[in-house]
């Protein structure tokens, strides 16, 4: 068995066992959108007309497959750390490329597991979301999204020593980028500047990628961009999580 295999397949076995973290990350964004959806159930946008459900699924879809990302690798890369088990890994033959490809693939699953528990949620009644015909389109803007958030987490897990920071660090990007990016509210109805600064955020081209394939608003160059922009963050992200990447807290 090779080393991202072994790597791969013990990350599997510690997310199922840990079933509280497990239905937190499939629950957390569902809980935003049973809440928003009904909130704001019948509800129309006053700049576009449309309805909020189709500015609030993409958008909360968006944010909690980034946010699981950030966090999963962030944790797990700091724990790996202070418990020298990344300076174990290191004493065999295995790259980095290894153990970061075996979080990569987890990462992955847990994504499209979300997005199909997420999208099946929003097409009930209570909340009447509509699937347009090129939903497909969804699934490379999600592996883009799911790429670049994966470089961020690698970022705050190196730097992060304890949980605590790796929370902290990975709230303060998450939360924050998740308001100015729409996912919560609407972009259209937000002031100016606000829509200007959401275009240098990541969250932002995720946001407009799933909305256009999963509710068909925007034109197929919208999504082309957004997968553009996303694979962008994704190699500069990456590059830095690589330059970063810390086997022990004490090199």
């Amino acid at each position: 068995m090779s080393a991202y295999a072994a790597l791969s397949q013990a990350g599997y076995r510690a997310c199922t066992r840990d079933r509280t973290t497990l239905f937190f990350t499939f629950a957390f964004p569902l809980i935003f959108l049973v809440v928003f959806g009904l909130i704001f159930h019948g509800q129309t946008v006053e700049e576009s007309g449309k309805p909020y459900i189709n500015y609030i699924a993409p958008g909360v879809l968006s944010w909690g497959v980034g946010n699981a990302a950030v966090f999963g690798v962030g944790f797990t890369l700091m724990q790996w750390r202070r418990d020298d088990i990344l300076r174990l890994i290191r004493m065999t033959p295995t790259p980095v490329s290894s153990v970061l490809a075996s979080r990569y693939v987890l990462a992955l699953g847990i994504g499209a597991v979300q997005a199909v528990l997420f999208v099946a949620v929003a097409l009930l009644p209570s909340f009447g979301l509509e699937l347009d015909g090129r939903w497909p389109l969804a699934l490379p803007v999600l592996v883009l999204g799911i790429t670049a958030f994966l470089a961020m987490g690698v970022i705050v897990g190196s730097y992060a020593r304890t949980p605590e920071a790796v929370a902290a660090v990975a709230n303060c990007l998450m939360i924050p980028m998740a308001f100015l990016s729409g996912s919560f509210f609407p972009l259209d109805a937000m002031p100016g500047w606000m829509q200007s600064l959401s275009r240098v955020l990541p969250l932002r081209y995720l946001n407009d990628g799933i909305s256009g394939a999963v509710t068909g608003r925007g034109s197929l160059a919208d999504i082309g961009v957004a997968c553009a922009v996303l694979a962008g963050f994704a190699l500069v992200l990456g590059a830095v999580a690589l330059k970063t990447f810390r086997w022990s807290d004490k090199s």
